[in-house]
């Protein structure tokens, strides 16, 4: 069953040597993130599962020890999703999504030590049907299971946002913000996929795998962080 989550945003300028000379400008968002996987740790999972966008090869489970890089920004930065079983070093692991890795990094960066880490890729056009059907059974997979569901809001916040301005991308945002802080289990999973492609929402499939996973677990939600600096949203939310 589902006992913690954190949401976070999933930039890369999340990892101080990626944003170098802009690291400042997201310390707000790195300290509310850095506050959500405390309430994890607070939870003493069995199990954590981070979640977040597959990105074009990236789909699927990722096991504990997964290697991410940061060399695609410009950095030789590299990252381990927990610590990888013996042999793991021998399978040669796929490198992880750049989600997953910005999400190995802030484990890293919070000096986890809890429960053993595992990873999963999720399609963006995913379906919310299948979304919560892929979250019921992650809320499964353990007696306590704890979850850092990375996503960024839309990136159509401003004409100077990745996708340029879209009139109904501040609406989504606020929405997605309410429900993510409300841990508001129905208007996640009602969440319009075609309008999160539309105001290019990365974060809805995950939001909605962790709304399935939630299902019976009774939790509350608080919503730490919400922002919009580089014209996409950057939500955080603390499940428990």
């Amino acid at each position: 069953m589902l006992v913690a989550a954190a949401v976070c945003p999933c930039p890369p300028l999340l990892v101080p040597q990626v944003a170098a000379g802009a690291a400042p400008e997201l310390d707000a968002a790195r300290d509310a993130c850095t506050d959500a996987v405390g309430v994890l740790a607070a939870a003493r999972p069995d199990l954590l599962i981070v979640a977040g966008p597959a990105g074009p090869d990236g789909r699927g489970p990722f096991p504990a020890g997964s290697p991410g890089s940061f060399a695609g920004f410009g950095v030789g930065l590299t990252v381990r999703l927990g610590e990888g079983a013996p042999g793991t070093a021998a399978a040669r692991p796929r490198p992880l999504p750049a989600s997953l890795a910005v999400g190995a990094w802030l484990l890293e960066h919070t000096g986890w030590n809890g429960a053993p880490v595992e990873g999963l890729g999720i399609e963006e056009s995913l379906a919310p049907g299948d979304c919560a059907r892929a979250g019921r059974e992650l809320g499964a997979r353990a007696d306590r299971v704890a979850m850092l569901v990375m996503g960024d809001g839309s990136a159509c916040r401003t004409v100077k946002s990745p996708g340029y301005l879209h009139p109904r991308a501040l609406d989504f945002d606020a929405e997605a913000a309410r429900a993510l802080g409300a841990a508001d289990l129905p208007a996640l999973a009602a969440l319009d996929a075609a309008s999160a492609r539309e105001v290019k929402a990365a974060g809805r499939a995950p939001w909605q795998v962790l709304a399935g996973a939630a299902e019976g677990a009774g939790l509350g939600g608080r919503l730490l962080h919400e922002d919009a600096p580089y014209g996409v949203g950057y939500l955080v939310a603390a499940w428990s």
